[in-house]
């Protein structure tokens, strides 16, 4: 991962924030898969955490060499967002770097169908079941997210997105069509 594309959403008063990175991500996440690409990441350099402000930003970075980000670029997956983002060419990473993991993060959010399975696996009311998923929606999600369409399973959902903790050193692994590893780290800076 020694070099990086960024991609800075241009303000726009008709479009939130918000719906611009989703439909920026989205459109990269279909790039991704089609590309069958493991070995791309991103970043959000912007991105804000908390109940109040949990944000990605209006910055994407993408990850990679040289070579894999010129194929991403040379695929025109941007059609459409042109008008509202504003493009890098492909950077040479700055040396003295530091790493970051940055990872999906799931949560059991208490659906009712979950309740229920769960109150058969357990062998307990469907009552008693929903009363344990109650407390684990009412949980607070700080992370940022994004809605995005699964491109293999056609479901829509939201995405959270953690970074962790900035490191001197990188992890090698490979990365999902998201862009997101559980191990695997991205230039921080």
């Amino acid at each position: 991962m020694d070099h990086y594309i960024d991609i800075r959403l241009r303000p726009d008063p008709d479009f939130p924030e918000a719906m611009l990175m989703g439909a920026l991500y989205n459109k990269l996440h279909r790039a991704l898969f089609d590309l069958q690409a493991t070995d791309l990441g991103v970043s959000f350099p912007v991105h804000k955490h908390g109940i109040r402000a949990r944000t990605l930003g209006s910055h994407l970075r993408l990850h990679g060499t040289h070579e894999r980000l010129q194929q991403l670029m040379g695929m025109d997956w941007l059609t459409g967002m042109r008008d509202h983002t504003q493009v890098s060419a492909v950077l040479e990473v700055p040396a003295g770097a530091q790493h970051i993991n940055v990872a999906r993060k799931q949560f059991n959010t208490g659906s009712e169908s979950r309740a229920k399975r769960y109150a058969k696996r357990h062998s307990i009311s469907e009552e008693e079941a929903r009363s344990i998923y109650a407390k684990v929606a009412a949980r607070r999600i700080e992370l940022p997210f994004v809605q995005i369409n699964s491109r293999s399973t056609q479901q829509r959902f939201s995405l959270f997105i953690e970074h962790g903790k900035p490191a001197a050193s990188s992890s090698e692994g490979s990365f999902s069509h998201y862009g997101l590893s559980p191990s695997a780290t991205v230039p921080w800076f």
